[in-house]
């Protein structure tokens, strides 16, 4: 037989008339070899694995997960949660004076001149995207009292940086505070103490809503009870609303634990607790109003109640040792959810990134994606800036 060579992908009535010819020419019979097109495109051909890899038997899978994140492009495709400097609040610590004061157990951080490191840091945050802030004020030792009656001072720290940043950068910035006398107080508690150590919740109110209320007059956006006194949500919305506040909105520390994690920040506003004169019990923490690390459902209890009072914002406080607590104050209101990633979450990456045990950047970029995916809107970090540069370059 004569053998007849043609490409692959030869029609079959081109093949078949190519025989015919062939047929008549030499009267014999044909067969026909099909040969690969010498412009075939070479296939993908993968490397060997390593010496000594067994050859298993084949698994019958129909569903590979792995499928979904071989590379870059489909992991970017699938991700299921999103961060964006839009979701983060940067805490300030300011002062009275014009120089920036490094915090010993915040490396990084500084408490920065009202007038000067404050209006600094926020525009190069606003620059990246970060355009939220919360201001803390370090209260000068002389200003303190049983009472804290500073903290309604119009003409007070806080009440002055809030004008200027309004003042300065009007509605491009977010401006929340903090409510609480912790900072105001010679005792070192966010409420009033009585001589014998027991946290008068009323009276104590009745300051927050004025010092709510002070705030509001100066510009603020948002006001954030941090207190954990009982019915103080309701009662400073009514105050805001009785003077004309009513678009003042109120970011609630909903679930504030008692945790151990606070160290560094009362540190940077010097408001630890502190033993009594004589005569006076001071307790030395905060376990009589903030909430026990054992608990959950109180958080639900917390969280209907401060709904039901009007808070715009709820907040779960610190952030990544209570995900379960997030994710519950999540599923259980429509509102929005904020976790407040604290000094001792900060300083502990800190510390372990200068100890070169962990990649800085990845730990926290890291971090605040599970606090996303927990179920926070908004994130309070004192990486901010940071993570939002961070966020650029990805």
């Amino acid at each position: 037989p004569i053998h007849l060579q043609c490409d692959v992908g030869q029609p079959v009535s081109t093949l078949h008339a190519c025989a015919r010819r062939a047929m008549a020419t030499v009267g014999r019979r044909i067969v026909a070899v099909a040969e690969p097109p010498t412009h075939a495109k070479n296939k993908y051909t993968r490397p060997a694995p390593p010496p000594g890899t067994p050859t298993p038997h084949p698994q019958v899978l129909p569903s590979r997960p792995r499928r979904n994140r071989k590379n870059p492009a489909i992991r970017d495709a699938f991700a299921e949660t999103q961060i964006t400097p839009a979701n983060l609040i940067l805490p300030k610590f300011i002062h009275d004076g014009e120089e920036d004061v490094p915090i010993g157990a915040m490396p990084g951080c500084n408490r920065v001149g009202w007038k000067t490191g404050l209006v600094r840091d926020v525009k190069e945050a606003m620059a990246r995207g970060v355009k939220q802030v919360v201001l803390f004020p370090k209260t000068p030792e002389h200003l303190k009292t049983v009472t804290g009656e500073e903290s309604f001072n119009p003409d007070g720290l806080a009440q002055r940086a809030i004008k200027l940043l309004k003042d300065t950068f009007g509605d491009e910035v977010y401006v929340y505070t903090d409510v609480a006398l912790d900072p105001y107080s010679c005792d070192g508690h966010d409420g009033i103490v009585r001589d014998d150590g027991i946290i008068l919740n009323d009276e104590t109110v009745e300051f927050l809503c004025r010092q709510a209320v002070s705030q509001a007059e100066a510009g603020a956006d948002c006001v954030s009870p941090s207190d954990m006194m009982d019915g103080r949500v309701g009662a400073i919305r009514r105050a805001l609303d009785q003077e004309g506040h009513s678009q003042v909105s109120i970011m609630s520390y909903t679930a504030k634990y008692a945790s151990a994690f606070y160290g560094p920040f009362r540190e940077a506003l010097a408001s630890a607790p502190r033993p009594g004169a004589e005569g006076r019990v001071i307790p030395p923490n905060k376990k009589t109003y903030q909430m026990n690390p054992a608990n959950w459902r109180e958080a639900i209890r917390e969280c209907k109640a401060d709904e039901a009072e009007g808070a715009d914002i709820m907040m779960v406080k610190p952030g990544l040792p209570y995900l379960d607590i997030i994710r519950i104050l999540r599923d259980n209101s429509t509102l929005p959810i904020a976790a407040y990633m604290v000094s001792g979450e900060y300083s502990m990456l800190k510390a372990a990134a200068a100890a070169g045990y962990l990649d800085e950047r990845e730990t926290v970029m890291e971090s605040l994606l599970s606090l996303r995916r927990a179920g926070a809107d908004l994130i309070l970090t004192y990486s901010a800036s940071d993570a939002a540069a961070w966020m650029d370059e990805m």
